[in-house]
């Protein structure tokens, strides 16, 4: 039987494993204190609970905090962190401060199988899935490194991977990240992004989750969506927006829709004038984001001219628009350049 990764189990898990261990089950209780809201990962130095039932956790039970490999630290403030997991794969996490934020940007998985042709994370593959734990063992990593004083205020699912790729795991991420004897944060601090598959965003809607949901939108056609983002082949615009609407949206909550602006093919006074047209009848918003070179990507970025003409159409057409400048460019952790190559049982330096 394989040890338990005690950062996957939801604190009523925890009040089950301690019952099974011989315990009271409100040292699961304990156990859920130390780990989310202490951050204290080994077991022996949980002052409060009994020797013998910290010796079976040791057997029973272990906390799967990925290994902090390295930090690169951007001209902007932005930390791009690269983790080893326990099998040697490596992911990447960006911490982003913005005057009272600080944001974490989570991968749920190692490489991603949807090849966006502007993305430079497309380009590994899908190598696997991360577990619950191993998602949210990149916020209790990262807590580690910070000043005292300091918190991670908010949590994007924005990393490497697709999340509703990996439906469960990041639901049950979800949960532990929002359960208020776990992590404890608001919903409204959460986003989860997807390249928009329909399928699991009609699942995602009935999950009650109430976190933000960020739709990477990117084209207004089909034809050129296809080009873009193959996933576009098996959900149309149609099919996609059809599911957006239908989503529940929390009160006083929008959904936003990323869109990747690229030279000369998604950026005209036409294309902003018919994304306004697709997205009527949503409570809407659009990040426009300016492309973020990477080598062989293909693509340009347009001129500051045509990318703050886009927004501005947007705004004349009732639709709230920002350019979301991404952080951490020059450290290649911007949107759309997060990679990590990988071979079985090393290392290789990027």
């Amino acid at each position: 039987m394989s040890r338990l990764d005690l950062l996957s189990l939801l604190p009523d898990e925890l009040e089950a494993l301690a019952r099974r261990l011989g315990a009271d089950p409100y040292r699961g209780r304990q156990l859920a204190a130390w780990l989310f809201k202490k951050g204290v990962y080994d077991p022996q130095a949980m002052s409060n609970l009994p020797k013998e039932f910290r010796v079976r956790l040791g057997e029973e039970a272990f906390v799967g905090v990925p290994e902090v490999e390295r930090v690169t630290r951007s001209q902007d403030g932005s930390q791009k962190v690269v983790f080893r997991l326990a099998d040697g794969a490596r992911v990447q996490s960006v911490l982003m401060p913005d005057r009272d934020r600080l944001t974490l940007c989570l991968s749920t998985q190692v490489g991603c199988g949807f090849a966006c042709a502007f993305c430079f994370t497309g380009t590994m593959g899908l190598e696997r899935n991360l577990t619950a734990g191993e998602i949210v063992g990149q916020l209790a990593a990262v807590r580690q490194t910070l000043e005292p004083e300091a918190r991670v205020t908010h949590l994007v699912f924005m990393g490497m991977g697709e999340p509703l790729a990996n439906y469960d795991a990041t639901v049950k991420a979800v949960r532990l990240l929002t359960h208020p004897d776990a992590f404890g944060y608001s919903p409204r601090r959460i986003t989860v992004s997807t390249v928009g598959l329909v399928s699991g965003i009609k699942k995602l809607a009935k999950e009650n989750l109430k976190v933000n949901l960020a739709i990477s939108l990117h084209a207004t056609t089909d034809e050129v969506r296809e080009r873009l983002m193959p996933v576009n082949r098996s959900w149309s615009l149609e099919d996609l927006l059809a599911a957006c609407r239908r989503f529940p949206l929390p009160v006083r909550q929008r959904m936003t829709f990323e869109y990747v602006l690229l030279d000369g093919v998604n950026d005209s006074p036409e294309d902003a004038i018919l994304l306004t047209r697709l997205l009527k009848g949503i409570r809407a918003k659009v990040n426009v984001i300016p492309f973020n070179d990477w080598e062989g990507s293909g693509f340009r970025r347009p001129p500051l001219q045509r990318i703050l003409g886009f927004q501005a159409t947007l705004q004349e057409h009732g639709i709230t628009a920002t350019v979301r400048w991404s952080k951490g460019e020059d450290i290649g952790a911007a949107c759309g350049q997060l990679k990590e190559l990988q071979i079985a049982q090393g290392l290789l330096e990027r």
